[in-house]
């Protein structure tokens, strides 16, 4: 299929065309063309080359299309011509790489595989050294070049997303064109590293409509592109100072579609990765641009039923704000509360967690904010019939700094902590989670005795008025029960029953 493509479009010349079919031999034969041995020849230029460059032109000639084998033939190496003429080999080479292969079939264009991968190996090592500044020619060729080797559309993902807050033990997706993806990845990097580049040219052309369409390749399956992506996102994120709101609002849109429309994505874990370096750089005081991409974006994150595949990288985000702006710590409890999960045991032990991590940011102002229905919600979970549950809620109160929270807001937390580590002594199933609450009861009766048995006796006082209660509600549904079976409603009592007729139906009948 490759050939008769290349029969239809136009050579350079007759001549080119007389060499074409020796060359294409030659490498039949051989796999790549010859390169030792041969004598210095001037050319009609005036440029001392290798004989090897007639070679390999006629070799490029007959697996590449004219229009690819430019004025310089790409197939040489950029050690083996003049400086002079290294910019338009790289701007060959480039045009070479734009040739996109199948690569679903492993025997398929072998050779020209090959070649366009010993391009690029050539053009990685070339923009590591950095011998010259980047004209603008050059930073076209090679954004169109990165353009059409990595933006494509990937296939409709197919896998059932219905698992639970953990990450799901499903097969992981490799891309078979990874070979060349890597090495234009790894170009991608070191071009946008390299100090040839200049950030006022380049930003023309890394403008938002690429970086949009890079942002969309986050969504890939392979874990091996999106851990490139994101290093390449960082850096550009670093570079590019003017693309830093776009970039910002960006994401923000794709956890927006995310968690209100989509409910998947391969990427969220690679971007929070990414934006907790940049959150880490955020000067102070803080925008309201950045307080309202913690309140619009990152706390509703902790809504989608996948948390647990990005949460690591959420709380690390979450922290990273309150560390910067500890006011912050209140409104972030108070939006962990909101999204709570009531029926997903798994993510409520996730979100204990978290909840742990925050609190070891929060000063004790802060945390009076929202004291009541924090620990009202801790109770709950401690009372939890889930033994994982009740365990991490009670496995809080090792932590030092949650205790000595704890012990300054003790005359709001007692009360609401002490009756549900009571009612899991009576009645809890489970035998750690007894042990941790004989535990906790013991370090609350030592942070103050007095308040301990009066919230003792007002609890055991109000177990007594809801037992009675209870009593006498069964009672008195006892006496019901006794009252219906000597006197059953529909014994042989005649009933009227009238039936409900709509107004329209009347009417008409009228």
């Amino acid at each position: 299929m490759w050939k008769q493509f290349l029969g239809k479009l136009p050579r350079k010349s007759s001549k080119s065309d007389a060499s074409s079919g020796s060359a294409h031999s030659h490498l039949s034969n051989n796999g790549t063309a010859s390169a030792n041995g041969n004598p210095i020849q001037r050319t009609s230029s005036g440029n001392v080359v290798s004989s090897r460059s007639a070679t390999v032109k006629r070799t490029a000639s007959a697996i590449f299309p004219s229009s690819v084998v430019t004025s310089i033939e790409p197939l040489l190496l950029f050690k083996d011509v003049p400086n002079s003429e290294k910019h338009n080999l790289f701007i060959s080479k480039m045009k070479l790489c734009c040739v996109v292969f199948d690569f679903s079939d492993p025997n398929k264009n072998c050779a020209e595989k090959d070649m366009k991968r010993q391009a690029l190996l050539d053009l990685v090592d070339y923009v590591d050294a950095g011998t010259s500044k980047f004209t603008e020619p050059m930073i076209s060729a090679s954004c169109k070049m990165f353009a059409i080797n990595l933006f494509r559309t990937f296939p409709p993902n197919t896998r059932s997303s219905a698992g639970g807050g953990e990450a799901e033990e499903e097969e992981l997706m490799f891309d078979p064109a990874w070979s060349h993806l890597q090495l234009v990845y790894d170009l991608l990097l070191k071009f946008i590293e390299s100090s040839s580049l200049d950030a006022k040219i380049g930003k023309k052309y890394v403008d938002h409509s690429f970086i949009a369409r890079l942002l969309e390749l986050f969504d890939s399956e392979d874990p091996r592109e999106k851990d490139c992506l994101k290093t390449i996102l960082h850096r550009i994120y670093g570079k590019f100072m003017v693309h830093r709101p776009f970039i910002r609002k960006a994401v923000s849109n794709i956890f927006y579609r995310f968690v209100s429309e989509t409910d998947r994505h391969n990427g969220i874990a690679e971007l929070l990765e990414v934006f907790g370096s940049v959150i880490s750089g955020f000067a102070l005081p803080l925008k309201e641009e950045h307080k309202i991409f913690l309140w619009r974006a990152l706390i509703p994150l902790h809504k989608p039923k996948t948390l647990g595949v990005y949460l690591q990288q959420l709380t690390y985000c979450v922290t990273q704000f309150i560390e910067k702006e500890p006011m912050l710590a209140s409104s972030v409890i108070k939006g962990l509360l909101r999204y709570w999960p009531v029926t997903n045991s798994q993510k409520e032990v996730m979100f204990l967690s978290e909840l742990e991590e925050v609190l070891e940011s929060t000063s004790p102002a802060e945390l009076q904010k929202c004291v009541i229905p924090l620990f009202r919600r801790i109770g709950f979970c401690i009372n939890s019939s889930h033994f994982q549950v009740a365990e991490r809620a009670l496995l809080m109160w090792n932590n030092d700094h949650v205790a000595s929270l704890a012990s300054q807001n003790q005359q709001a937390i007692m009360p609401l902590i002490l009756p549900a580590l009571e009612r899991n002594i009576r009645s809890h199933w489970n035998q750690a989670v007894l042990n941790l609450t004989e535990n906790v009861k013991k370090m609350l009766c030592e942070m103050n005795e007095e308040l301990f048995t009066a919230c003792k006796e007002k609890f055991e006082g109000e177990e007594e008025k809801r037992v009675a209660t209870e009593e006498k509600r069964r009672m008195i549904w006892e006496r019901l029960e006794t009252t219906a079976a000597f006197q059953p409603v529909a014994s042989n009592t005649a009933v009227l029953v009238i039936p409900a007729i709509t107004p329209p139906i009347a009417a008409v009948l009228s």
